[in-house]
């Protein structure tokens, strides 16, 4: 396996994980019945457990884009220390947007997502 798509496992595995904690806040906040109900006024969430939806929300977003990028490139047998690079810094990218939208830290929030766009735009290039 490349290393790009050693980073895409990456990838794939911390959004597989991101929706852990905000469900047991779900769970916690609603109530097990409510959570995996229909409930017509449902009680709002932690504004952590909120964000970190949000947060996750875009992670799958992205992850698309993302995961066709690594896939185009390694079916085209473009893979070098750049596109390497790329991948490795969008997987840390993607963490640090996770935590820093979940813990409303704005600027880190937006840096990490521009870096994580960066990172894709890198490997665009490097298909062309």
């Amino acid at each position: 396996m490349t290393s790009e798509l050693t980073s895409l496992t990456w990838v794939v595995v911390l959004n597989a994980v991101m929706w852990v904690p905000y469900i047991i806040n779900t769970i916690m906040v609603r109530g097990l019945i409510d959570a995996v109900g229909y409930p017509d006024e449902p009680k709002p969430l932690s504004a952590w457990a909120a964000r970190m939806k949000a947060a996750h929300y875009n992670a799958v977003e992205n992850l698309v884009i993302f995961a066709a990028l690594v896939l185009i490139a390694n079916a085209a047998g473009v893979s070098n220390e750049t596109t390497v690079l790329a991948c490795q810094v969008y997987f840390w990218a993607r963490v640090v947007h996770l935590l820093s939208y979940t813990l409303a830290i704005p600027w880190v929030r937006t840096l990490s997502f521009a870096v994580g766009w960066l990172c894709q735009v890198v490997i665009i290039l490097q298909l062309l």
